[in-house]
């Protein structure tokens, strides 16, 4: 399983719809809305000081 780096939501990497590379690396996505925010800024979303977020509108 896979956590998709906006909202933390697990995602399986098998049957995820929505993936991003970035920087080599494969993210995968729970809904169309977090892969579009992710692609806006993946580094806010990435390493230390990533902010803490747990489903919502992102996901849609």
């Amino acid at each position: 399983m896979a956590i998709d780096p906006v909202c933390k939501m697990t995602v399986e990497e098998k049957t995820a719809k929505w993936k991003s590379e970035f920087q080599g690396k494969t993210y995968y996505f729970c809904a169309p809305g977090c892969k579009k925010t992710f692609d806006k800024d993946p580094q806010k979303y990435l390493g230390p000081g990533t902010p803490e977020r747990k489903g919502g509108e992102c996901c849609r």
